[in-house]
C-alpha cells in the first residue's frame, strides 16, 4: 500500500462535526504546549489546551479557536473533541473582550478559582487573537 502525504482531520464539538479535511499538517494547543501532527505519526491520545488550531489541507489553511478536549491520532487520522470550535468569522470578538476584562476581575481564592480566571483569560485571549476585526 502506497503512503500518502496527507491524513484524515476531524474536529468535532458535543452539537456539530466543526471540520472534517485531509491534511498535511495540523498544530493544536495540548494541555502542557503545542503539539504539531504530520502524516503516519505514531498513535496518540492528548489532552487539549485552550487556543488556536491550525490546519494546512492541500491548497488551503485552516485556523479554529479549540476550547479544550482531547486528540487522538490512530490509522493516520487526527480526531479533535472539544467543548467548543470556533472558526474566526464566528468569533464576536467585542464579546470575547468583554469576556477578558470579566475574566480578569474574577477572585481568586483558592487554586480552583485561580486555574479558572487562567482558563478565561486564556480563552478570551485566544479568541480576540482569533477573531476577524
Amino acid at each position: 500500500m502506497a503512503k500518502t502525504d496527507t491524513f484524515k482531520c476531524s474536529v468535532i464539538t458535543p452539537e456539530r462535526v466543526v471540520l472534517e479535511s485531509d491534511a498535511n499538517f495540523a498544530a493544536f494547543p495540548a494541555h502542557d504546549g503545542e503539539m504539531g501532527i504530520l502524516p503516519h505519526r505514531a498513535p496518540l491520545v492528548c489532552k487539549l489546551g485552550i487556543g488556536a488550531m491550525r490546519v494546512e489541507s492541500p491548497g488551503q489553511k485552516h485556523t479554529l479557536f479549540v476550547d479544550g478536549g482531547f486528540a487522538e491520532v490512530a490509522g493516520n487520522h487526527l480526531t479533535v473533541l472539544t467543548q467548543q470550535a470556533k472558526t474566526p468569522d464566528a468569533i464576536d470578538k467585542a464579546a470575547a473582550e468583554l469576556a477578558l476584562a470579566a475574566a480578569r476581575v474574577l477572585r481568586v481564592s483558592d487554586e480552583s478559582s485561580h486555574r479558572a480566571r487562567s482558563d478565561a483569560i486564556r480563552r478570551a485571549r485566544a479568541q480576540i487573537n482569533l477573531a476577524k476585526s
